[in-house]
């Protein structure tokens, strides 16, 4: 069989490429391996309607609201690399027989890195974080840390006095300059000079003077990287963003190879389920408008 798009990724994003296609009746194949990138936090925060919601019951309904459409099918499976052929592209899947449709919408998330700082990755999602409009709010004013690794800390820490008593921690990652000194100070963001040596208790930070600075929580940035080969195997270009690659895409979606769209955090400097959610929506449009009008 060949579909008219197969979807790789059925998260947010490619939960919402998938409705628009599926409401236009036409026959989509999700393909998904399960690994939500948010999958480590418990609640959502911020998407309108869902607000506090957990973030698996959004998936779950998401993908049952999906499956009633009976033209779309779900497939648990890890997508590897993709070709071109005569009617469109065929996707090579782990352990199973290829895949083949006309469009592809590539909405595979990415993979985080952290700083490799004990204690870390352990309390990621749920005591560690990385956007104050997800997890702010309910750290209710109480005392925030910034863990530094890269310039980017910088604008974080300056968000983040809205929601609590900050401190950012250079940790020998970045240099100030005197301007930046200025705005952190206006803010009343304290600077802490000694690196961490480890996270303790729910996100105390313990720095190697053997000092330990108790908070309600961490903020720190990732370093991400595109879950999944397929987009590099098709040779779609990758934009450089401030966390790391994501795919380029123009502003409705499609990629720089034609019949091929991306959305969601691998498309977009990102981490929100509000905007993956948009970002999928206009993907599945798209797909589905290249399809009516036979044009890339």
């Amino acid at each position: 069989m060949v579909y008219d798009s197969i979807i790789i990724g059925g998260s947010y994003a490619g939960l919402a490429a998938a409705m628009p296609l599926a409401r236009a009746r036409r026959n989509v194949l999700v393909i998904d391996a399960g690994r939500r990138r948010n999958r480590f936090a418990e609640h959502s925060h911020g998407f309108l309607t869902q607000d506090g919601a957990r973030t698996a019951d959004i998936v779950a309904i998401g993908r049952e609201q999906i499956l009633a459409y009976d033209t779309v099918e779900w497939l648990n499976a890890h997508a590897g690399h993709a070709t071109r052929t005569d009617v469109g592209f065929r996707v090579e899947l782990e352990g199973m027989d290829a895949r083949t449709a006309r469009r592809l919408v590539i909405a595979t998330g990415v993979i985080d890195t952290l700083s490799p700082i004990p204690g870390l990755a352990e309390r990621w999602g749920r005591h560690v974080f990385h956007c104050p409009y997800c997890h702010g709010y309910e750290l209710n004013q109480g005392r925030i840390g910034v863990l530094g690794t890269s310039a980017m800390s910088v604008h974080t820490a300056l968000l983040l006095p809205d929601w609590g008593t900050t401190t950012l921690f250079l940790n020998d990652s970045l240099t100030l300059d005197s301007a930046q000194e200025s705005q952190l100070q206006a803010r009343g963001v304290a600077i802490e000079l000694v690196p961490v040596d480890r996270i303790v208790g729910q996100a105390d930070v313990v720095l190697r003077d053997g000092r330990t600075i108790v908070l309600d929580g961490l903020f720190t940035t990732t370093t991400t990287a595109v879950a999944g080969p397929t987009a590099a195997s098709l040779h779609c270009e990758f934009a450089e963003g401030p966390f790391g690659l994501t795919i380029k895409t123009d502003a409705m979606k499609a990629t720089t190879v034609p019949g091929v769209f991306a959305c969601g955090d691998a498309a977009r400097a990102g981490g929100s389920v509000s905007l993956a959610v948009g970002d999928g929506t206009l993907a599945g449009v798209a797909a589905h408008q290249s399809l009516v009008f036979e044009h890339y």
